[in-house]
């Protein structure tokens, strides 16, 4: 057997996989087709080990699935459609530093004594009603009254007409929830947050929280240029029977 032939195992223990999980990856296109031996044993090679650390390295950074799919348009030669990809993945992360910045500058209007920014700003009157809240978040009435009914904002309805009315401070609240919805907060972990700012009267109680977000964030763009380094290592020679890359 040639010295450069690799059987499943081999590439299995070095990352403490099994074998059964190695086929699993080459039948998904996460490694290009292997050769086979006359007995008809698979026969990888040192470049289908870097495809898999290639694999193995991009998946913290962008997930499974993207990570799949990254490796099998690389290995079908779609080279330019697995960097469209990667960046989709960056333009993704990006948008979520966007959202905990947002979040971060919600909580300082949130517990701020200089009033209302300009999201906040109420209608004449001092209050806004659903319908203008809601087009002014980007969402839909329905919407609100979810939160309301797991009481996230808490507005009073006029005697008269029994509509809601927002306060400023509804606003707020409102706000903080809709970032913290879009930074991936479920509805039941979002509640316990507000009431902790709101007995505390500060940003304490999410100051952990906050910090924690930051360094998943930032472990996550450090994953991303793990895995393009090793991206880029099989990119420069990949596995034989690899589609040929794109021009």
């Amino acid at each position: 057997m040639p010295r450069e032939r690799l059987r499943p195992v081999d590439l299995a223990r070095e990352h403490g996989l099994s074998t059964q999980a190695i086929r699993n990856y080459e039948q998904a296109g996460i490694l290009p087709p292997a050769a086979r031996t006359p007995s008809g044993y698979r026969a990888y090679t040192p470049a289908h080990a870097r495809a898999l650390r290639a694999f193995l390295a991009l998946m913290p950074g962008h997930g499974h699935q993207t990570a799949t799919s990254i490796m099998q348009e690389v290995n079908r030669g779609a080279v330019e459609q697995a960097l469209r990809l990667i960046d989709e993945s960056h333009a993704q992360l990006l948008e979520d530093r966007r959202t905990l910045l947002a979040v971060e500058r919600a909580l300082r209007d949130l517990t701020s004594e200089d009033g209302p920014g300009p999201l906040e700003r109420p209608e004449p009157g001092g209050v806004t009603f659903i319908g203008p809240l809601a087009r002014r978040l980007g969402i839909r009435p329905a919407t609100l009254r979810k939160w309301e009914r797991a009481g996230l904002v808490d507005p009073r309805r006029d005697p008269q007409t029994g509509y809601r009315v927002y306060t400023a401070a509804d606003v707020r609240d409102a706000r903080l929830v809709h970032q913290l919805r879009r930074g991936g907060y479920l509805l039941e972990q979002i509640a316990p947050l507000l009431a902790q700012v709101r007995a505390a009267g500060g940003l304490a109680p999410l100051e952990a929280t906050l910090r924690d977000w930051h360094a998943r964030l930032s472990a996550r763009g450090r994953a991303m240029l793990a895995g393009a380094a090793e991206l880029d290592a099989y990119l420069r020679d990949p596995a034989p029977g690899s589609g040929e890359s794109e021009d």
